[in-house]
């Protein structure tokens, strides 16, 4: 029997072998004498065992050895020792991916028993007695064939798994950076509370929820600036954390928000004014004590203005928090230490508002408006590169109006389209008097998300005759987060045609970190919040050095706002800053002044441009 498999199964033997071979089986096992193989390329290596346990321990050691069998032809009945079925089973708990197979001519087992024994089904055939040579030669190499695909399959699943894992280690890292990315984004880093963008999104989501009503509170510390000038800012911003723990105890379920300095926001539900005058009476008093603070006793009270708001009222989150602001400065102005709930007669500054608005739709005729000019330096030489536009406005019935009073009234009252413009159009006709310098504008969110923006201001650039090349646009994250698909394909096509793009005010949003590389951008101009800070806050100095450090990985400019001093002006450029702008290099200056400085080409005359030779009368 097994010269009969040696002879089958060696690929080496003549055809005169085969014959004899033929013959044999023919004698054992009855049948037609077979025919010729078909393959003889075939090269097996063959072990024999004449009885289970053999064959048992061939496998063991060629499991040892790490070269394992591919088949085993097991007959049912062997010799004294264990039968087929059992050696088929012994074998398999060995080796789980051994191919066997079954020769027999007799039923002593049905193939269910040997299955159930030596399993998995499809890895168990069956030759039954008599037989022709090339069945077992053609059952040999088609499972030896198998076994090797059936390895390599394993092989290179386990190497997808081993990749899938790595891949999903990755997306949780990431996840877990963008998480933390969104966090840090939308939280204060000196309370860990909520800051103003989470605080906002909290009450537009109120706004437009359908529930029932809810109190808005702003609160804010009486004399806090006592405390930093007498006992230092690492004090002051001890004193925050410890009356923003006292906050979000008191609160509970409500929300507690750190909008900035020591100015608190505060949303819990509510829909009796009583019951919330009450809530926000308690706040204060728990707030309104002595602390121990870095050693020493600090006495401090809070003021607080309440609004209720209901979700079907037709005030936006923004109203909110300026009537809340309103109650606020009513709780001060009474004495502190109290709160005050809003009422209509507070709001003043509404007829102001609406006075502001009818004389901005008559300013522009009655020449009230004017476009002054602050130059933008270059670090190295202080070669003015360029002037951002800024809009002023003189009322006869107001006087000097702040832009940050009447650009807001502009903007709801859909103004700022008509404004913008006509800031453009003055800006683009004195750029041409200048030699090389670009003029730099700033847009409105809503002037950049109307659908004509990039039409509308190309049309407007080409008709003047200056190349987009000597036009910046400034627009703040605000303009850009909102709609950051919408966004990064409005600054494309701006940047294709040619224009400069400068992100106005950076740091002060949310996401700008995260997301800034999907923007086309030249430059990022930092936020003079930050400038302020030089020179007596690390975490400033820390913030326009990652600013700068970013911006120069990403091939960005860096235009630092708000110089004002020599201590700024050196931190900024060690800093690495690629340009300035503020006081500290000239004030905003009407068209002419302006001209002038531009043939000028350079501000290292700088002592008499700080003393305020550009300053407008």
């Amino acid at each position: 029997m097994h010269d009969a498999y040696r002879r089958t199964l060696d690929a080496t033997g003549t055809t005169s072998a085969q014959d004899a071979l033929a013959s044999m089986a023919s004698e054992l096992f009855g049948g037609d004498t077979p025919a010729a193989k078909e393959d003889s390329s075939d090269s097996f290596r063959l072990s024999h065992a004449t009885q289970g346990l053999d064959a048992v321990g061939l496998v063991e050691q060629s499991l040892r050895e790490g070269d394992p069998y591919r088949v085993a032809f097991i007959d049912i009945r062997m010799p004294p020792g264990i039968d087929g079925k059992e050696t088929a089973k012994r074998i398999r708990a060995l080796d789980p991916e051994i191919n066997l197979v079954i020769v027999t001519g007799y039923s002593d087992y049905s193939p269910i028993e040997i299955s159930r024994a030596a399993g998995p089904i499809d890895k168990i055939f069956y030759i039954t007695k008599p037989f022709e040579v090339n069945e077992v030669s053609q059952t040999a190499r088609a499972l030896c064939q198998r076994w090797q695909v059936d390895s390599d399959l394993a092989h290179a699943r386990n190497a997808l798994a081993e990749k899938v894992s790595k891949l999903e280690e990755k997306t949780l890292a990431l996840a877990a950076n963008e998480a933390r990315a969104v966090h840090m984004a939308s939280h204060d880093s000196l309370t860990g509370a909520p800051n103003r963008l989470a605080f906002l999104r909290e009450l537009s989501e109120r706004t437009q929820a359908d529930r029932s009503g809810f109190a808005v509170g702003m609160l804010d510390l009486d004399r806090f600036k006592n405390v930093n000038d007498t006992l230092g800012h690492a004090a002051g911003d001890e004193l925050i954390r410890e009356v923003c723990k006292r906050l979000s105890a008191e609160l509970g379920d409500g929300m507690v928000a750190r909008l900035g300095g020591d100015e608190f926001g505060l949303l819990f539900d509510a829909t009796d004014a009583r019951a919330a005058m009450e809530q926000c009476e308690r706040i204060v008093a728990v707030c309104s004590t002595t602390y121990i603070i870095l050693g020493h006793s600090v006495q401090v009270s809070a003021s607080m203005g309440l609004i209720l708001a209901t979700p079907s009222s037709e005030d936006d989150k923004i109203d909110h928090m300026r009537l809340a602001d309103l109650a606020l400065y009513e709780a001060k102005r009474a004495g502190r230490s109290q709160v005050r709930l809003f009422d209509a007669s507070m709001d003043e500054s509404v007829r102001f508002r609406q006075s502001i608005e009818a004389g901005l739709r008559q300013a522009i005729a009655r020449r009230e408006l004017e476009v002054v000019y602050q130059p933008i330096v270059a670090r190295e030489r202080l070669d003015i590169v360029g002037f951002e536009a800024l809009l002023r406005w003189t009322s006869d019935e107001h006087g000097s109006i702040s832009p940050s009073v009447f650009i807001p009234i502009a903007e709801e009252s859909n103004l700022i389209h008509e404004l913008g413009d006509w800031v453009t159009a003055e800006a683009l006709a004195e750029c041409q008097r200048w030699p090389h310098q670009y003029v730099s504008i700033n847009f409105s969110p809503r002037q950049f998300r109307r659908q004509d923006f990039v039409e509308s201001l190309a049309a407007t650039v080409a008709k003047s005759g200056l190349p987009p090349q000597r036009v910046q646009i400034e627009i703040t994250e605000t303009a850009i987060f909102d709609d950051d698909l919408r966004a990064a394909e409005t600054l494309q096509r701006l940047r294709g045609l040619g224009f400069r793009i400068a992100l106005d005010d950076f740091g002060t949003g949310y996401s700008s970190l995260f997301n800034i590389r999907n923007f086309a951008l030249d430059c990022l101009k930092i936020d003079k919040s930050f400038i302020d800070g030089l020179g007596r806050e690390v975490e400033s100095a820390a913030i326009v050095n990652s600013v700068t450090h970013l911006a120069r990985s990403l091939g960005l400019g860096v235009v630092a706002e708000g110089v004002e001093t020599e201590t700024q002006n050196q931190a900024l450029r060690l800093a690495g800053c690629s340009h300035l702008q503020g006081y500290y290099y000239g004030r905003p200056g009407n068209a002419a002044l302006t001209a002038s400085l531009a043939a000028q080409g350079t501000a290292d005359d700088r002592p008499s441009v700080a003393a305020g030779v550009y300053r407008l009368p």
